[in-house]
C-alpha cells in the first residue's frame, strides 16, 4: 500500500517543533500545574506532637487566603512597589544614557567602553550582593571609610537608605546589560537618518532624544517589561544583606517570604499559592506596560 502524497509535507512541520513543545511542557506547563496542584493541599501532623506524621488534606483556595492575609507577603509587595518607583528610571535611563552616549560621534574607544559596562553583568548575582554588602559595611568598607574622611556620616543600610543600595547594587549589575541591548538598536538606526538631522542643524543632544530615541522605541519598550518582571523578583540582594541591616526582615520581598514558607516553615501549600500571585501579577504587569508601549510605539 502506497502512502498517500502530502502526509509526509504535512508531518514534517509538526517534527521540527516537537523538541521545543516537550520543552516547553516540562519545563513550563508541568512546573506551574504542580505548582497549582501544591496550593491546593496543605501538610498536617497526625497527631498534636508530630510523631504520627503527616497527612495531606485538601483546603481549596484556603493557602491563597492565607498568603493574602498574611501581614509580610502585603508588605513585601510595598516595598517592591517603591524598589521597582527607584529602580526602574535608573536602571532604564541609565542605560539608554550609556547607549546615546556611546553611540555618540564624538565617543571614542567604543569598544573598550562597550565592554568596561558590561563587564559587571558577568559577576554571578550572588557574588555582587556580597561585594556590596561588604562595602556597605561599616569598619570593613573603604567608601564609609573615603565618606568619613571628608565628613559624610552615612549609614548605607539604615532603614531610610537601604532600598537606595538595593537598587544601586542590582542597577550597578544589569545596566551594562541593558546598554548593549539598546547600543544595538542604535546601531539599526539608518545613518542617513542621522546625517540628515545633522545637516539640518540638530546637534548630538537633539538627535539623540528627536531622532535615535523615537527610532528604537521597540527595545526600550522591551527592556521596561524585563525589568520590571526582573524587579518584582527581587531576592539576591536583601537576603545577602538581611544580616548586615536590620530593616530587612526575612520576608521584606514576596519571593523571600517565598523562600522562607517553603525551605524554613516547609508550608508547600502556602508556597505554592503565593508563588502563583506573584507570577500573576508578573502577568498583569506585563500586560500594561505592553499595552502603554504599544501606545507610546504609535504616538
Amino acid at each position: 500500500m502506497t502512502p498517500r502524497p502530502g502526509i509526509g509535507r504535512r508531518s514534517t512541520p509538526v517534527l521540527f517543533i516537537a523538541p521545543f513543545l516537550i520543552l516547553f511542557l516540562a519545563t513550563l506547563v508541568a512546573p506551574v500545574g504542580y505548582a497549582v496542584w501544591m496550593s491546593l493541599f496543605r501538610e498536617q501532623a497526625t497527631s498534636g506532637l508530630g510523631f504520627g506524621g503527616t497527612r495531606t488534606l485538601f483546603v481549596g483556595v484556603d493557602n491563597y487566603l492565607r498568603a493574602f492575609d498574611d501581614p509580610g507577603f502585603r508588605r513585601g509587595f510595598l516595598h517592591v512597589a517603591l524598589y521597582c518607583v527607584i529602580y526602574i528610571p535608573v536602571m532604564v535611563g541609565g542605560a539608554l544614557l550609556l547607549a546615546l552616549l556611546v553611540d555618540s560621534a564624538m565617543a571614542r574607544a567604543k569598544k573598550f567602553f562597550q565592554l568596561a559596562f558590561f563587564l559587571p553583568h558577568a559577576v554571578p548575582g550572588l557574588i555582587a550582593a556580597i561585594i556590596w554588602g561588604f562595602l556597605y559595611t561599616p569598619g570593613l568598607s573603604p567608601v564609609i571609610d573615603l565618606l568619613s574622611s571628608i565628613g559624610v556620616d552615612w549609614d548605607f543600610l539604615g532603614p531610610d537608605a537601604v532600598i537606595f543600595s538595593l537598587v544601586n547594587a542590582a542597577a550597578w549589575q544589569w545596566i551594562g546589560y541593558n546598554m548593549v541591548i539598546f547600543y544595538a538598536a542604535l546601531q539599526a538606526v539608518p545613518r542617513e537618518t542621522l546625517e540628515a538631522a545633522t545637516v539640518d542643524g540638530a546637534g548630538e543632544l537633539r538627535t539623540g532624544w528627536s531622532v535615535k530615541l523615537p527610532m528604537i522605541r521597540s527595545s526600550v519598550v522591551l527592556t521596561m517589561l524585563f525589568t520590571a518582571v526582573g524587579a518584582i523578583q527581587l531576592f539576591n540582594e536583601p537576603e545577602v544583606l538581611r544580616s548586615r541591616a536590620s530593616s530587612i526582615s526575612q520576608d521584606w520581598s514576596p519571593v523571600m517570604f517565598i523562600y522562607q514558607a517553603a525551605f524554613t516553615e516547609h508550608d508547600y501549600g502556602l508556597a505554592a499559592a503565593a508563588s502563583l500571585m506573584l507570577a500573576l501579577l508578573g502577568a498583569a504587569l506585563s500586560f500594561v506596560i505592553t499595552r502603554l508601549g504599544n501606545r507610546w510605539k504609535e504616538a
